[in-house]
């Protein structure tokens, strides 16, 4: 695609947003019609993570979103080596692991 093919998109930056929002934890779940996206940070010192963020997208845009990142980690890897994930990766999580009883709220 020639640079003259390409979309040029102007996005409206706000300062509140610009700062970006520190996470270390994502929560996804989904119904037919839609995937969300709970972006949470785990810090010492807090009795459960606290949902900095919630991301609601159709499954079309996920699947993009999974793409696009995809994309960039291969480009990221290719450029600065592989990411160590430290043994097998942990996808996924209980969420008894945070009833109550378990040093949370509900």
């Amino acid at each position: 695609m020639d640079n003259d093919d390409k979309k040029q998109l102007n996005l409206d930056l706000k300062p509140e947003v610009a700062q970006g929002t520190y996470s270390n934890l994502a929560i996804i779940t989904h119904s037919r019609s839609e995937f969300i996206l709970d972006f949470a940070a785990m810090l010492p010192g807090l009795t459960k993570p606290e949902v900095r963020s919630r991301i609601l997208m159709t499954p079309e845009h996920c699947k993009r979103l999974l793409h696009a990142l995809t994309d960039n980690m291969g480009r990221y890897e290719a450029q600065f080596g592989p990411v160590d994930l430290g043994g097998e990766p942990k996808n996924t999580f209980n969420l008894a692991d945070f009833a109550p009883g378990n040093g949370t709220k509900s």
